[in-house]
């Protein structure tokens, strides 16, 4: 019944004037199925998506973990192995809703003035729907293929205790490849709905928590001592809300804002080219000023702070013996953590805040993940998937091509620290009120920006996997 009410809402979207193409109607299948994380239960998805792929010729493996209902979906469409294989990952779970907020039903996968909308429209069920469409049609148009074409839905990506690092020691054997394509960069529309440019990640920004803890007297309420943790914590959370980091670029994050620069007017077409190559500090920091004015631009330049947890107290009588604040940062590409908890110290200028690395963020393990981070690289320009994917991709949207440090982490890490390519593209057009949705209310994406997100996937898969 429900499935005959979708067919139809989707009849009155197309008699209305909105072309409903495949990749559209697999994303409103994909929205239904609800994987908020927690507790993701990407399960749910598996047999959906084993029912599109294994009657195509796809071999299909579902690694499950040891949460019931969290699993891995792998789908392998085989070439002839005279080429190593290229991995299309996306992760299934999204984050969780406030249902009051929207304006439609999150999980309800509508189609609405052009748009499909629900949780993970964007960030990643709109990528899942791509990249499933576009080896669906591979299959379908029987393509003579030199290398498998394996798609890989991700599980606790959202999460993180179960995601690629733990699939990757599990059944590396299925997700081994040559180069793989994941979340990451952005096709960006300007005002007048056309492409200004495309963004393809090469590396990721990584995330560290650093837990901070203030100690003092605990006593009663009523006789408030100068060592009081919460108001030392309070005084230190001031002092990094305060700060801000300087700006760091990468020579891919040097490319970027150079093509930004080409493709802006004055003065911020100025402004860009002095953050990439001004060696005059007043001018940098003017330049930073202004450009960071967009929360975006501002993330990818620099190691960022956010307060996201605070812990003190426990009854309403009792000053605490301690508080605790959980900072995450956002560190750019050869960050070294120790120096960045050595600036934090600086900043706060107190000893009696502690500062060290939560145990829950890297898995116990300070210094693998140190290491790891300092010295990991981004992924090669000069590989065949990166220059096809950015020829495809300026010659459907006539717009520059840049490469990109991208502004979060993604779950590319399992391959790059193995040294595999890693390339990310929300393979879709979207403008800044569109990216505001993303983790927000009434998420969406264009059916058209679908349609033509599918067609640069193709073609890519197409001239990156076909036989010559």
């Amino acid at each position: 019944m429900k499935r005959g009410l979708v067919a139809f809402f989707l009849t009155l979207q197309a008699v209305a004037g909105v072309e409903v193409n495949d990749t559209a109607r697999l994303l409103t299948e994909l929205i239904r199925v609800d994987t908020s994380n927690p507790p993701g239960n990407e399960g749910k998805l598996d047999a959906l998506l084993e029912s599109k792929l294994k009657p195509l010729g796809f071999e299909i493996d579902i690694i499950q973990t040891p949460d019931a209902g969290k699993s891995h979906f792998i789908a392998r469409l085989r070439g002839d192995g005279s080429k190593k294989p290229i991995l299309l990952a996306a992760h299934a779970d999204v984050v969780g809703v406030e249902r009051e907020k929207w304006t439609v039903d999150p999980f309800a996968g509508t189609i609405k003035d052009g748009y499909v909308m629900g949780r993970g429209a964007i960030d990643f069920k709109g990528g899942l729907a791509v990249f499933l469409e576009a080896v669906i049609m591979l299959a379908k148009n029987k393509v003579p293929l030199a290398r498998d074409v394996i798609f890989l839905s991700e599980a606790d990506e959202e999460g993180g205790k179960y995601n690629t690092m733990w699939l990757a020691e599990k059944a590396w054997d299925k997700i081994d490849c040559e180069f793989s394509l994941n979340e990451g960069g952005w096709i960006i529309k300007g005002a007048d709905g056309k492409v200004r440019y495309i963004s393809i990640s090469t590396a990721d920004k990584s995330g560290v928590s650093l837990l901070l803890t203030a100690r003092g007297k605990s006593t009663h309420s009523s006789m408030p001592l100068p060592d009081n943790a919460i108001f030392t914590l309070g005084r230190a959370l001031a002092k990094l809300g305060d700060y801000d980091t300087k700006p760091m670029l990468i020579p891919s994050t040097r490319e970027f804002f150079d093509t930004l620069g080409k493709t802006s007017t004055p003065p911020m077409s100025t402004y860009f080219q002095n953050l990439a190559h001004s060696n005059d500090p007043e001018l940098v920091k003017q330049a930073d000023h202004e450009i960071s004015k967009d929360p975006l631009l501002h993330a990818i330049m620099r190691n960022t702070i956010a307060p996201v947890l605070l812990n003190g107290g426990f009854r309403g009588n009792v000053i605490p013996s301690s508080a605790e604040a959980t900072i995450n940062f956002r560190i750019i590409p050869g960050t070294d953590v120790n120096e960045l908890i050595k600036e934090v110290k600086n900043v706060i200028g107190d000893p009696r805040v502690e500062i060290t690395i939560t145990t829950r963020a890297i898995g116990g393990d300070t210094a693998a993940l140190t290491d790891k981070l300092r010295n990991m690289k981004p992924s090669p320009q000069d590989t065949e998937l990166y220059s096809v994917l950015s020829a495809e991709a300026k010659s459907i949207y006539s717009a520059p091509v840049t490469p990109y440090l991208f502004q979060a982490g993604t779950d590319s890490f399992a391959w790059r620290v193995k040294g595999i390519p890693v390339y990310g593209i929300y393979p879709y057009p979207i403008d800044a009120e569109d990216l505001s949705r993303m983790h927000g209310n009434d998420e969406r994406v264009s059916v058209e920006s679908l349609r033509t997100g599918t067609e640069m996937i193709y073609k890519t898969l197409v001239k990156i996997a076909a036989k010559n």
